[in-house]
């Protein structure tokens, strides 16, 4: 997964899920779908009251709620990210949202330039110069990101907790192979990534492959009673308990 470095304001580089290019796309077409939806909408209700008996009404008012109707497209993205923090309801949905290349939410000021740049972005090149330029640089930025100072990132934490391979043990903790911190780090990732492809396939020759390996470099033989997963299980923690008591 792709992430963008970003340099905070008190000069600390944090690293952020970016968001990617169809992550993009598809927040840009729900809320185009939003207005498409709208307008027909719209013309049912028109159609439904019938057209001439508005316009006897007042023949101002279907022009007036089409005025409105553009006006509402036209500063839709403006409006939203000022007010919601970044997001419209498409990024909001894809769980994406814009900030400042400063770590920061972005100033209305910088809200207002990326608007005024999709002129350029979608508008005069056909709705393809902001992809190209997403697609093509480095924290997949469009002009008009590049120009405010911001990016679009993910919301979402790029990994569950479930999925980290180094996790703090309890204090109480007695560990069953106490040679465990003989295995190196990457030792430790090879066993991390077998335990989640199991969890994902099912498939135990990965798990005895691993634990055979594993117990022939430690020189060590499976308690009875135990089980390769539950052996393989028992050496991350013990790793990490050894380890953090160095």
């Amino acid at each position: 997964m792709e992430s963008v470095k970003v340099n905070t304001s008190q000069h600390v580089e944090i690293d952020y899920p970016v968001s990617g290019l169809g992550e993009r796309i598809a927040a840009r077409l729900i809320d185009l779908a939003c207005f498409i939806g709208l307008y027909i909408l719209f013309i049912v209700l028109v159609l439904m009251t019938g057209l001439s008996g508005l316009s006897d009404a007042s023949p101002y008012i279907f022009y007036v709620v089409i005025g409105l109707y553009f006006a509402a497209y036209v500063f839709y993205n403006l409006i939203c990210e000022i007010f919601m923090n970044g997001q419209s309801i498409g990024k909001k949905l894809m769980k994406i949202k814009v900030i400042s290349l400063d770590g920061g939410q972005p100033s209305i000021g910088q809200y207002f330039i990326r608007w005024v740049f999709r002129i350029i972005d979608f508008g005069m090149t056909g709705q393809v110069g902001g992809l190209i330029c997403i697609a093509v640089s480095e924290k997949k930025q469009r002009i008009g990101d590049i120009v405010a100072g911001t990016t679009v990132i993910r919301t979402v934490p790029r990994t569950a907790f479930e999925q980290i391979a180094f996790r703090p043990v309890e204090e109480d903790y007695v560990p069953v192979f106490n040679n465990a911190n003989e295995l190196s780090d990457r030792d430790m990732e090879l066993i991390h990534e077998v335990l989640i492809t199991f969890n994902k396939t099912h498939n135990p020759d990965l798990i005895y492959t691993m634990a055979a390996r594993i117990s022939a470099h430690l020189g060590i033989s499976l308690p009875e009673g135990m089980n390769e997963l539950d052996f393989l299980r028992t050496i991350v923690k013990d790793y990490n308990y050894t380890t953090s008591m160095a």
